[in-house]
């Protein structure tokens, strides 16, 4: 049965226990130990056995997310350098005067969707145009934070906001990290299950089977945007720090020296990023430019990256913990199990691209990441699908939205950890009601809806 299986009910008590406002990476190891001590015991083994077996599996695991932890380390330490340069300072007071102290209805109107569709078309181009994935947020939303608040914006619209531009655009265009997860990742996995079953994938193919899903998505934005969060929502500012006035003060000491140093270390970082493919040595690059211009000493370095860590520690921790249980639910075989259950219980094409894409949306939850899901799902999918009669274009829409599915509204994805380290700079962004839940409502329904529709009429 579906909810007896151990994958589910640790996806079952995970989300509980985000919901309740537990601590996610605590929730995720007590998931991972739930995952494991089931799985585990199912086999016959001990209880003492099975818990000794699910530690050792969550901790083996840990290691698979060190690297992201360091990233987004380093990505904090060379946000905290670039506000010291005072361009973020710079940039949220132009963006203040641009529209006055007593601004209108209508200037509030066009400048609060002008920085939501901008903040849009960064996180779609921070997948191609410039693949720095989640890097930009920490250093373009902070500074922004006082404009929204002036502006009322209600921060689950910007979340939303960004989580489309990360989450669709890799889906749909293959190029930068879409490339990555169409072909390298979707393409290469389907072709290796559906070789032997006369089934192969290409990348035009997998564009067109996720036309409609995506579209689900787009319709999810603008309900988002025009619908649920169109209200004004106020947030109690402590003190007057993100005040114009304060803003003023600070900007007044900006030397325009620190702000060429602060372009020249911008585009320094995105040149070794992509040259080198590492975001640590980017971010190291960044880092030494802004000490060797005068915007930080070096004796400060120590402070600048404590700084980076308090800024993004929380995302570090949660994908290393995410790591662990991603290992303890592979260990298990648990998800095999999983997809075979269903199939007792499947009658009708409709019920069976249903519960795939239900299973999918199980898995990614608790893992965080498509990328990952896409290996452990589609041996087993692509002959399921086959047996049931889809099409080829049906069965990469199948796999690819399964795999997608969890990614937008998992409390472990990067999708949604990335715009909660910026938009909770201030402490007023919690990250399971303001991001998941929104993210979640917006984008996993009409993904599973549309994925459904998808699989039926391709």
């Amino acid at each position: 049965m579906l909810f007896s299986n151990e994958v589910v009910i640790s996806i079952i008590v995970l989300l509980a226990l985000s919901l309740m406002r537990i601590n996610v990476v605590i929730a995720l190891i007590i998931a991972a130990l739930t995952c494991g001590i089931l799985g585990n015991y199912a086999d016959g083994v001990t209880l003492n056995e099975a818990l000794t077996n699910t530690v050792s599996s969550f901790t083996s695991g840990l290691g698979g997310g060190a690297e992201t932890a360091m990233n987004y380390a380093v990505l904090g330490a060379f946000a905290v350098a670039l506000s010291k340069s005072g361009v973020t300072d710079l940039l949220a007071y132009k963006v203040i005067k641009s529209f006055g102290k007593s601004p209108s209805g209508r200037s509030v109107f066009w400048f609060k969707y002008i920085i939501l569709f901008t903040l849009v078309a960064f996180a779609m181009s921070s997948q191609n145009v410039i693949p720095v994935h989640i890097a930009f947020i920490p250093i373009v939303v902070p500074p922004l934070l006082g404009v929204m608040n002036q502006l009322k914006i209600d921060r689950r619209a910007v979340a939303c906001a960004i989580t489309f531009g990360l989450t669709a655009t890799y889906m749909f265009i293959p190029v930068g990290f879409g490339q990555i997860f169409i072909e390298n990742v979707l393409v290469k996995n389907i072709n290796q299950a559906g070789e032997s079953l006369g089934l192969m994938a290409n990348i035009g193919s997998v564009t067109k089977a996720m036309a409609i899903p995506v579209t689900g998505m787009v319709l999810g934005l603008l309900t988002a945007m025009f619908v649920t969060y169109r209200k004004p929502r106020t947030y109690q500012v402590e003190s007057n720090k993100a005040g114009v006035e304060s803003i003023e003060d600070r900007v007044a000491r900006v030397k325009p020296f620190h702000i060429i140093i602060s372009i020249v270390a911008i585009v320094a970082t995105c040149l070794v990023q992509l040259a080198m493919n590492s975001t640590i040595l980017g971010g190291l690059v960044g880092l030494v430019i802004f000490a060797l211009g005068g915007v930080f000493k070096l004796k400060q370095s120590n402070d600048i990256f404590q700084d980076g860590l308090r800024l993004m520690a929380m995302i570090g921790f949660v994908m290393i913990a995410a790591s662990g249980y991603a290992n303890v639910v592979n260990s298990t075989g648990g998800v095999p199990e999983l997809v075979e259950s269903i199939r007792g219980v499947i009658d009708s094409k409709a019920m069976a691209a249903f519960l795939m894409l239900l299973v999918g949306l199980f898995i990614t939850m608790g893992i965080g990441s498509s990328f990952s899901t896409v290996p452990i799902i589609a041996a087993i999918y692509v002959p399921l699908c086959i047996s049931f009669g889809f099409s080829p274009l049906a069965t990469i829409s199948i796999i690819g939205v399964a795999a997608a599915l969890g990614d937008a509204g998992s409390p472990a994805s990067d999708s949604t950890l990335g715009p909660t380290s910026g938009l909770n700079a201030d402490g007023k962004h919690d990250h399971i009601w303001d991001s998941v839940v929104p993210t979640f409502v917006h984008y996993n329904i009409p993904l599973l809806v549309f994925g459904w529709i998808s699989a039926m009429v391709l």
